[in-house]
C-alpha cells in the first residue's frame, strides 16, 4: 500500500481509467465529478491502436472489450472520399504499424465497464472544483463550489460539430452507395468542411459533421434546423446528402482546443487528458493521448520505490515525456483538419495522397514503454530510485 493518496477531478473516460488503474495497484483514490452522473452524453468513441495498448497495460482493456460489440479488437479500413462521387476513393489508408488493433465502442458502454472496476463509494458527484490550495503540511486541498473541500497528496485533473448514430440499414434503403460495413472509417473531404462516419454498436453508423465557422463560439449546444445544416453542403453529392437527410434533430456546438502547454504539472497537481491537451478531433486521437498520459503516470506512481517524498521527482519525469508527445499530436490534429478541408476537386487527389499517406503512423506506432523506460532511467541516474531495491 502506498503512503500517499490521489484525488481525481473529473469522472470522464480518462479520469475513470486513471482511478481504476491506481485503485487496482493499491493506491487510495477519490474521484470528484461536477455533474450529477457519470453517464456522459455521447455516441461512440474510436480507440486507436496506441490507446488499446495503453489500456491493456493499465489492466482495464478486457473489461472494456467485454462491453463492446466486438469479440476482439478490429483492424479498421480508412477511406477518404470525394464529396461528389462516393466511388472516388481519394486515399485508402494502409498502416505499417504492427498489430494495428482498434476498438469502436459506445461511450456509455465504456464508462459502465470502467465504473464496474471501481468501488462506487470513491466517486462523488455534484462536486465542481473551484480552486486548489496547499496546506502547511504540503497536502493539496481541492475546494468545491458547494463549500466543501478535500485533502490529498496529489491531484489529477483530468465545435461546430454534430455526432449522431444512424441505423446503417436506413441509409442503405435510402440509396446510400458508400459501404460502412467491415469496420470502415469513411471521411468525405471538402472545402471548409468534412464528414466522418464509422460503424459502431451493432448495425449503426456514427456520423460527425464538421462545417468550419471560425466566428462561431458556443459553450454547450443549441438545436439547429436541418435545412440550415444542409445549406452548408449544397454542392456535395448523393451520399453526403442522404446522410444529412437522416440526421434527426441536429444540434450545433463548438469544438474547443487549448494552445500547447509547456508543462502539465504545478506542485503536485497533474493535468491529464483534455485538461492538458484538448485537441481538435480530426485524427481521432484526443482520448488516446489521455490514456497515454494515464499509462505513464500510473507506471511512475506504482513503481515499488514510489512514495510521498519523491512525488515531485516522479511528476517531473511525467512532465518531461508527456508534453512533447501530446502537443505534437495536438498540432497534427489541427493540421489534419486543415488538410481535409483544403480538398476542392479531383485535381487535389495527388496532393492529398502525398500529405496524408502516413498521417496516423506516429499516432498509432508510438512506443510508450520506451517513454517509461526513459523516465525510470532518469530516476535511477539521479538516485531517486536505487537499483539494489528493485
Amino acid at each position: 500500500m502506498s503512503d500517499f493518496e490521489v484525488a481525481i477531478v473529473g469522472a470522464g473516460l480518462v479520469g475513470l481509467v486513471a482511478a481504476a488503474a491506481l485503485s487496482r495497484a493499491g493506491i487510495s483514490v477519490t474521484v470528484f465529478e461536477a455533474t450529477s452522473s457519470s453517464q456522459e452524453v455521447g455516441a461512440g468513441v474510436g480507440i486507436g491502436p496506441n490507446a488499446v495498448r495503453a489500456l491493456k497495460g493499465l489492466g482495464v482493456f478486457d473489461a472494456i472489450l467485454a462491453r463492446s460489440d466486438e469479440p476482439e479488437g478490429v483492424q479498421r479500413t480508412y477511406c477518404l472520399h470525394s464529396p461528389v462521387n462516393p466511388h472516388d476513393c481519394v486515399l485508402r489508408y494502409q498502416t505499417s504499424c504492427p498489430n494495428p488493433v482498434a476498438l469502436p465502442i459506445y461511450r456509455p458502454a465504456f464508462l459502465e465497464a470502467v465504473i464496474g472496476l471501481l468501488d462506487p463509494s470513491i466517486i462523488h458527484f455534484n462536486k465542481r472544483c473551484t480552486s486548489i490550495s496547499i496546506t502547511e503540511s504540503g497536502k493539496h486541498t481541492v475546494h468545491f463550489s458547494d463549500g466543501t473541500s478535500h485533502e490529498a497528496d496529489l491531484n489529477n485533473r483530468s465545435r461546430w460539430c454534430k455526432k449522431r448514430l444512424i441505423p446503417a440499414e436506413d441509409l442503405r434503403r435510402a440509396g446510400l452507395l458508400t459501404n460502412y460495413s467491415g469496420h470502415k472509417f469513411i471521411l468525405f473531404l471538402g472545402s471548409g468542411k468534412h464528414i466522418i462516419g464509422f460503424s459502431i454498436k451493432g448495425g449503426t453508423v456514427q456520423i460527425t459533421i464538421n462545417p468550419r465557422d471560425p466566428n462561431y463560439l458556443l459553450h454547450g449546444w443549441n438545436p439547429q434546423p436541418s435545412e440550415e445544416l444542409k445549406s452548408h453542403f449544397g454542392s456535395w453529392g448523393h451520399d453526403p446528402m442522404i446522410i444529412l437527410d437522416h440526421l434527426k434533430n441536429p444540434s450545433k456546438w463548438s469544438i474547443h482546443a487549448v494552445n500547447p502547454l509547456e508543462s502539465y504539472i504545478r506542485d503536485k497537481v497533474v493535468l491529464v487528458g483534455d485538461s492538458a491537451h484538448a485537441m481538435l478531433p480530426h485524427l481521432g486521437a484526443g482520448v488516446g493521448q489521455g490514456f497515454e498520459d494515464v499509462f505513464v503516470l500510473v507506471q511512475l506512481l506504482t513503481h515499488p520505490q514510489a512514495q510521498k517524498a519523491n512525488l515531485p521527482d516522479l511528476l517531473a519525469q511525467y512532465d518531461r515525456v508527456r508534453p512533447p508527445r501530446a502537443n505534437a499530436i495536438l498540432r497534427k490534429s489541427q493540421w489534419a483538419g486543415e488538410t481535409y478541408e483544403s480538398y476542392r476537386s479531383e485535381e487535389d487527389n495527388g496532393r492529398i495522397q502525398e500529405c496524408l499517406s502516413e498521417i496516423w503512423e506516429d499516432v498509432w506506432g508510438h512506443d510508450l514503454e520506451k517513454d517509461v523506460a526513459s523516465a525510470f532511467e532518469a530516476l535511477h541516474l539521479s538516485q531517486i530510485f536505487q537499483d539494489s531495491e528493485e
